[in-house]
């Protein structure tokens, strides 16, 4: 027993001694002696990290609690699909705002149909994964919700809500020619603030856009006329629609990086 023992000890010691030398060879061959892996990031290194990642553009999220009340928040910019005035975006405080104290209230008052718009400035996405908080003002349609893709006011996405009407719609508008391409009915949380998220994602050759509401999937489309452009919020018509912690971030595409083989 105790010999068998021994043997395999011995075994095991070759074994180990072969995998390091294994490793030192790779490491030769690689252009590195002394470490086989990569480094671990210390906890003041991971946390700088991810400061950077969440401050360095890749990342945003607006609360608008930093704007000054009855101002057109701070990196935005109006437009409008028509020739109807445009929509008045006002920071306001707002004592059940999702993140307090302050939201965007977006006003339209079109007496033709129309689409106001209000965009990020300089912040272009081909495949954005969008959110905000939205609430549905008395006495109104009640019709917003996110706009992306926005080459300019007359060509862009939209993923539309009509709290009254209790339905989602997505839109194309292209040369200022309006195309549903899918609306579904949606049963609203009982809640004054409901949340609206939008991905447009790819696989392999397809574009497809995918609409959530109150954390909801509602709508999936494929659909790819539109590409990169801006992104921001929209109202329709007759409508003030209350908005706060919009929140964006770009999707990796799986686009492939050369075109297939022939065979």
């Amino acid at each position: 027993m105790l010999e068998k023992y021994r043997t395999g000890s011995v075994i095991r010691q070759v074994q180990q001694g072969f995998f390091a030398l294994l490793v030192a060879g790779l490491g030769l061959v690689m252009g590195y002696s002394h470490s086989y892996g990569v480094q671990k990031e210390t906890t003041e290194e991971k946390a700088g990290n991810l400061k950077k990642q969440a401050t360095g553009g890749l990342f945003h999220r607006w609360t608008f609690d930093q704007d000054q009340p009855n101002t057109l928040p701070g990196g935005f910019v109006r437009g409008g699909s028509n020739d109807e005035p445009l929509a008045n975006w006002v920071v306001q405080g707002h004592a059940t705002a999702p993140s307090p104290p302050n939201i965007i209230a977006g006003s339209s008052s079109c007496t033709q149909p129309c689409y106001q718009v209000l965009l990020a400035d300089g912040l272009e996405y081909e495949y954005p994964d969008l959110s905000v908080r939205f609430h549905a003002q008395q006495g109104t349609s009640g019709l917003g919700g996110i706009a992306f893709g926005v080459r300019d006011t007359r060509n862009f996405y939209m993923a539309i809500v009509d709290s009254i009407g209790q339905k989602v719609q997505l839109v194309r508008l292209t040369n200022g020619q309006e195309l549903s391409l899918a609306q579904a009915s949606v049963n609203l949380k009982a809640v004054d603030w409901h949340s609206l998220r939008v991905q447009r994602n790819t696989i392999i050759s397809k574009d497809f856009i995918e609409v959530f509401v109150d954390g909801v999937l509602v709508l999936s489309v494929e659909d790819q006329v539109l590409g990169l452009g801006q992104i921001g919020l929209v109202v329709l018509g007759t409508s003030t629609v209350l908005f706060d912690s919009f929140h964006a971030v770009p999707l990796f595409s799986h686009r492939p990086l050369s075109t297939p083989p022939a065979y």
